[in-house]
């Protein structure tokens, strides 16, 4: 890796709407995407960089917080500026599992038996509440998430291509609800944490909304679903050294064998750990992977995989709180440092 010259990422498709609709570079695409949607959730930066990073490695999107810190505005306001077809679903306690796949009917007309599609044929499915309704209903989303398919009555059908699920859940709120199994757990790439604004980006949401009349930023819409597989084939093509695969390695092991750990993360975890620090590095114009992309991503792509030991919680410690000192203990390879591609 050292000495290897910078050049920007290749990107498969010679047209992205960007080029031609927003006047930018095809590799300046997702800054673009995220500097609108940044016009509508305010101060979330770090959110919205995690949220498109799952996007474009192909993943699905844990959003874990609490109400009213603009969850189900950042899944729509991704739909509305990707041009990605959007459902959404609110999860309750007497949901079905056919209300989310669909289900076979009868349809008088022609007497024969019809598929009627659910919510989740779509190419972005926000997942409200997901924590709310029974597991055999989240189990429902199981094969769609893993296999972007669904089978119903021994049909199996393909979901509209790309597909992504972002499910929100609060993790404070115990009554009624249903926590996730660590096996659907592991189906979600990453987990994004959306927090509270500084007073001052507060006040400016405030402003904003009284100045704009209406209760949402009206978004532009500026790519579509093929810009969305095009990216994703680009991050394909980004190069992992391999000193940086040992290094995901030890980071998945270190988290089997920290002794604050019950169950440490999968395989699957290291997968997706690679993934998006390849999708890190396509945001930062480079075609091949640095240990400082890892380390960026490793918290959210592997903190909700492991499982602490029960007596953890009375002090306080979190699955976040342990990868980040996991994070600072493993040893990282030596690589030079990145410049900046000029524009």
């Amino acid at each position: 890796m050292p000495g290897r010259p910078l050049r920007a990422p290749r990107f498969p498709s010679p047209s992205c709407a960007p080029c031609s609709t927003a006047s930018k570079p095809c590799d300046r695409w997702a800054a673009a995407v995220l500097d609108e949607i940044g016009t509508a959730v305010v101060g979330k930066k770090e959110p919205l960089e995690l949220v498109m990073l799952g996007v474009l490695a192909g993943g699905h999107v844990l959003v874990e917080d609490l109400p009213g810190l603009g969850k189900t505005l950042l899944a729509r306001s991704f739909a509305t500026t990707l041009g990605l077809d959007f459902r959404r679903i609110q999860f309750t306690p007497d949901l079905l599992p056919s209300d989310v796949t669909g289900a076979p009917f009868y349809d008088q007309r022609t007497g024969e038996m019809v598929f009627r599609p659910g919510p989740v044929f779509t190419h972005l499915l926000l997942a409200d509440e997901i924590n709310r309704t029974p597991p055999k209903t989240q189990a429902a989303l199981l094969e769609a998430m893993a296999e972007s398919q669904v089978t119903v009555d021994g049909s199996t059908r393909p979901l509209p291509e790309p597909f992504v699920v972002v499910a929100t859940a609060n993790p404070i709120e115990y009554e009624g609800t249903y926590s996730l199994p660590e096996a659907q757990l592991d189906r979600f790439l990453l987990r994004v944490r959306m927090g509270y604004l500084e007073a001052s980006e507060e006040k400016g949401m405030l402003r904003a909304r009284v100045d704009r009349a209406a209760p949402e930023a009206a978004l532009r819409t500026l790519s579509g679903p093929g810009e969305v597989l095009a990216m994703r084939a680009a991050v394909e093509s980004v190069e992992v050294d391999d000193d940086l695969l040992e290094y995901v390695v030890a980071l998945v092991r270190a988290t089997r064998d920290h002794p604050h750990v019950q169950v440490g993360a999968s395989p699957r975890g290291g997968l997706a750990l690679v993934q998006l620090a390849r999708a890190r590095a396509v945001m930062d114009l480079r075609d091949y992977v640095t240990p400082e992309d890892v380390k960026s991503v490793a918290v959210p792509a592997l903190a909700h995989r492991v499982t602490l030991k029960p007596e953890l919680w009375v002090r306080q410690i979190d699955g976040d709180d342990v990868m980040r000192e996991i994070v600072r203990s493993v040893a990282a390879p030596q690589t030079v440092p990145r410049t900046p591609i000029a524009s």
